[in-house]
């Protein structure tokens, strides 16, 4: 079968290579998760693969599942066509994985045991905090999965030269089957193998490309940004803070506003924090994390040359003509290493690239959806007061698997021709206002009762949800989700400027609404469970 070159320009070889890794990787993904699926009776096995993983394999898993396809496709096009505010936000990926290391993931791993209901109701228990647990989780995951589904089909398209709408919509439906079937077959160590295949393959093809970008330049780092900012079209002022955000006041407030919502929310979603349970220990919690926070600051650097050498080889109007936001902007880059004459050996290297992307976006979805179904099995059905038997609870997480799937793949095919990046700030929004204080507060105040933390919980959810339709990126712009109308009464690009102080404080005030005599219960309550938390001393459920 012979695949002709599409709108991209990429040669018929590349494409057909393409497809054939696409095929060879979906195959052997899916064959893994089948030989490496738990028992239909075992739990432990199936939420956290009984904390088997080594601390290098489970820092690989975690730094999978931090670097999103979102990440990989959105971040280098912020970086391709703005330059330093580009950089900027790819550094805040990192920092927020910083925040999770040194603040959070002991005593997460430690309050938790399956999902983040577990680690929340550890010193308030109740089933309403679990069920508002469950929602906040998918509520927060849903917007990333829709992303990387309806992005599947757009991206299948530039890469294997197809434009049929229809096309499109089936790799939408085919790919979100296969995903669904890596979260319901594979549980936590089957998908923990998937997100180690595709962040070695993404760093080391991208590590190569970078550094074919650099050799372009003669091992100069400076030039390469300055036949960027000559090729941006916006000249010097690339290399400068600005160019996507503005220099006025607000703009300058905007931007610290979505750095912070990165920096807090990114690490703190739900498919994130239940990587921290499969930890057998907290010195194997810090090395995982120490292992995740080098692979992506690798991976940030990656990006960043890769995104440069694409404005400065390919200039940016055919970086806008292929995606007016830039997504395609790190294939781009990653085709124009290469040079006019392409080997057998760079169609490969290429054809590398391409699968770590593909790789990626299945990878991401499969983890977003196992932590979406292990909370709605958890929290939700098997906490409904009677000890549920634990291979009915199995079959329950594999039905949610499915349950979460279904419509989040409904739900791609209608959003797939709309601006994707509204549906990435609110999962990141969430994270940042209702999850980040619910954390924090629950693992460190004394005093934070259950008022307080459904108040967080839902205050914060109910705020990001009714300032978003009236920012920036859902209309009165070119690249905006509607970008014919204008309601943007909230002129921000995240809500995390009043959201994010929104979910700290109703937590303070539902506390202090609780009045000092449950305060003071609850401070007692902590105390009981206070040394579990932070030091680890007993694990419930273990």
């Amino acid at each position: 079968m012979t695949v002709p070159a599409g709108p991209t320009g990429f040669s018929g070889s590349a494409q057909e290579m393409s497809l054939v890794a696409f095929s060879a990787v979906a195959t052997l993904t899916l064959l893994l998760c089948v030989m490496t699926g738990p028992d239909r009776d075992d739990l432990d096995e199936f939420y956290t693969g009984y904390g088997s993983l080594s601390p290098l394999r489970n820092g690989l898993a975690i730094a999978g599942d931090y670097i999103s396809a979102a990440t990989v496709l959105g971040t280098g096009g912020v970086i391709a066509l703005c330059g330093y505010d580009g950089v900027v936000l790819a550094l805040s990926t990192a920092l927020s994985l910083l925040l999770l290391m040194f603040l959070l993931a002991e005593p997460l791993r430690n309050a938790g045991r399956f999902t983040m209901g577990d680690a929340l109701t550890r010193r308030m228990p109740g089933r309403w905090v679990r069920i508002t647990a469950c929602a906040v989780t998918i509520a927060s995951l849903l917007p990333l999965m829709l992303v990387q589904l309806a992005g599947t089909g757009q991206l299948m398209a530039f890469i294997l030269g197809f434009s049929g709408e229809s096309l499109q919509t089936g790799c939408v439906v085919g790919l979100g089957a296969l995903m669904i079937a890596y979260a319901a077959i594979g549980g936590m160590k089957g998908t923990a193998l998937i997100q180690i295949l595709k962040i070695v393959m993404l760093v080391g093809s991208g590590a190569v490309v970078a550094l074919l970008v650099l050799h372009r330049f003669d091992w100069d780092p400076g030039a390469l940004f300055a036949a960027a900012a000559r090729q941006s079209g916006a000249g010097p002022a690339f290399l400068h803070s600005g160019l996507e955000f503005g220099t006025a006041g607000r703009s300058r407030l905007d931007m610290i506003a979505s750095e912070l919502t990165v920096v807090l929310g990114g690490a703190c979603l739900p498919h994130i924090t239940m990587r921290m349970y499969t930890a057998s220990s907290a010195r194997q919690v810090r090395r995982s994390l120490s292992w995740a926070v080098s692979l992506v600051a690798l991976f940030v650097l990656v990006v960043t040359v890769v995104a440069l050498g694409a404005t400065a080889l390919v200039g940016r109007t055919a970086i806008t003509t292929a995606d007016p936001q830039g997504n395609t902007a790190y294939l781009l880059g990653s085709r124009a290493a290469f040079g006019a004459g392409v080997s057998t050996a760079e169609t490969f290297l290429f054809t590398l690239v391409t699968t770590a992307i593909f790789l990626t976006l299945l990878a991401s979805v499969a983890g977003m959806i196992l932590a979406c179904a292990n909370s709605l099995a958890h929290d939700v059905f098997a906490a409904r007061g009677r000890q549920m038997p634990a291979r009915r609870e199995m079959t329950l997480a594999r039905l949610s698997a499915l349950a979460i799937g279904v419509p989040t793949i409904l739900l791609a095919t209608l959003v797939q021709h709309h601006s994707l990046q509204p549906l990435v700030t609110l999962s990141f929004c969430l994270g940042a206002s209702a999850i980040a204080p619910a954390l924090v507060y629950s693992l460190f105040w004394r005093r934070y009762t259950r008022l307080g933390l459904m108040a967080t919980l839902i205050g914060g959810s109910l705020t990001v949800l009714l300032l978003m339709p009236g920012t920036n990126l859902v209309s009165g712009s070119p690249v905006s989700a509607f970008p014919d109308a204008e309601f943007n009464w909230f002129p921000f690009t995240t809500t995390g400027i009043v959201s994010i102080p929104a979910g700290f404080l109703l937590g303070w005030l539902g506390t202090i609404a609780s009045g000092r005599r449950t305060a003071e219960e609850q401070r007692r309550q902590y105390e009981a469970v206070e040394g579990w938390i932070l030091a680890g001393a007993v694990r419930r459920g273990r």
